[in-house]
């Protein structure tokens, strides 16, 4: 089973065609080049040197990512910081497994670029608006809501 996380960081000729980024050409020309390098194991090189113990570590950092994101996973719903734990159990697999690198570094430019959007003036205040149009809606209605029924608290109730 190839992963992709046992490659080389040297190899074939389409590698060596391939030129370095230099700091002049921008963040975009370095966010190419780190595209094109290939994703390189983090196990330690006498787990490397072994196939065997190569895949068992693998298959270890698979189950404990899977474990981090099925907790992240529960605590969408259940309290605690669900996204945070599943990106946690992403960045485990990004350490082993090139497509969960990939997926990763496709996660925080869209992330960033939301981050982006939010800060434009025009999408805050589109934000601001809607907040508040939400927040009287919604004063309005618990206001119907006390004026025809009251205020009666769970411990003022009288038995039934």
């Amino acid at each position: 089973m190839n992963t992709g996380s046992d490659r080389g960081t040297h190899g074939s000729a389409a590698d060596e065609s391939t030129p370095e980024p230099t700091a002049a050409a921008g963040s975009e020309a370095a966010a190419e080049g780190a595209a094109q390098t290939p994703h390189v194991s983090k196990a330690p090189a006498f787990i490397k040197s072994n196939k065997s113990l190569h895949l068992s570590w693998q298959v270890g950092v698979f189950i404990v990512g899977l474990a981090v994101i099925a907790a992240g996973v529960a605590m969408l719903v259940l309290p605690g910081p669900g996204w945070v734990a599943i990106f946690a159990g992403l960045a485990i697999w990004a350490t082993e497994f090139a497509w969960a690198h990939l997926v990763l570094r496709w996660t925080k430019r869209k992330v960033t670029e939301a981050a982006q959007k939010a800060l434009d003036p025009k999408v805050r205040r589109r934000n601001i608006i809607l907040t508040s149009v939400g927040l009287v809606i919604a004063g309005a209605l618990i206001g119907f809501y006390l004026w025809k029924y009251g205020l009666v608290l769970p411990w003022n109730l009288k038995d039934q």
